[in-house]
């Protein structure tokens, strides 16, 4: 049976690799319609990555642009020492690395979470922490209640480079270990050690207390960020 299994899984893993590099081939070779599958098939996930490493949801979305123009203009130098999705990621860390950068040369201030960045159809101000929340639906989306939802992520974003990035990688996209050092360039142990860092510095922010009658921690979080790494 684990003979079964352990074929099984080889197979798979071959599958995919064939068909990643029948999609690098079309892409290489000008398929417009290979290019829209990709964009189709990560533009929502690199969004998302970006809206919770960057400061605002109009620069994660031009960033998110400018990902895929460089997947397209550098796809000739991929050659598959990693897989293509670790690949596409690894390029939009190192662009939401750069803005970052930007952002500390010219602008030099904080924004606060609950800064008003525009007016809402209603006539009422959208607050930054609003914009956060991503609208699309995942297995982070559905493990989290949705009144604690904005919190997780206004502390999220409270938790310091590079644990917070690590944490993103992990335990909201779902990257293995061995992916997860692969886009950030740093061995299995560096990769273990931010994520330990990163879940501790994470639930000391949730178990603070809120505000008002309504102050509680929150349990359902207990399992995922007190783990250790695997």
């Amino acid at each position: 049976m684990q003979a079964d299994l352990t074929m099984g899984n080889l197979a798979s893993a071959l599958a995919l690799q064939s068909e990643e590099a029948a999609l690098v081939a079309e892409l290489r070779s000008g398929s417009e319609d290979a290019f829209a599958w990709l964009i189709a098939h990560y533009r929502q996930p690199i969004y998302s990555l970006l809206a919770r490493t960057v400061r605002n949801q109009a620069d994660a979305a031009d960033l998110t642009q400018d990902v895929f123009i460089k997947v397209y203009r550098g796809i000739h130098g991929f050659h598959g020492e990693s897989s293509l999705r670790t690949w596409i990621y690894r390029i939009a860390l190192r662009e939401a690395s750069n803005q970052r950068r930007w952002w500390m040369r010219h602008q030099q201030q904080e924004i606060p979470i609950e800064q008003e960045m525009a007016e809402g159809d209603s006539g009422r101000p959208v607050l930054l922490k609003d914009m956060l929340v991503d609208p699309a639906e995942s297995p982070y989306d559905h493990a989290l209640h949705e009144e604690n939802r904005a919190r997780v992520e206004q502390a999220l974003r409270e938790v310091p480079e590079p644990f917070r990035t690590t944490l993103i990688l992990r335990d909201i996209e779902g990257f293995v270990y061995e992916e997860v050092a692969a886009i950030e360039g740093v061995n299995l142990g560096t990769v273990k050690s931010r994520l330990v860092r990163g879940r501790a510095c994470l639930k000391a922010l949730l178990m603070k207390p809120l505000p008002g009658p309504r102050a509680k921690a929150l349990p359902e979080m207990e399992m995922s960020l007190g783990e250790e790494a695997r």
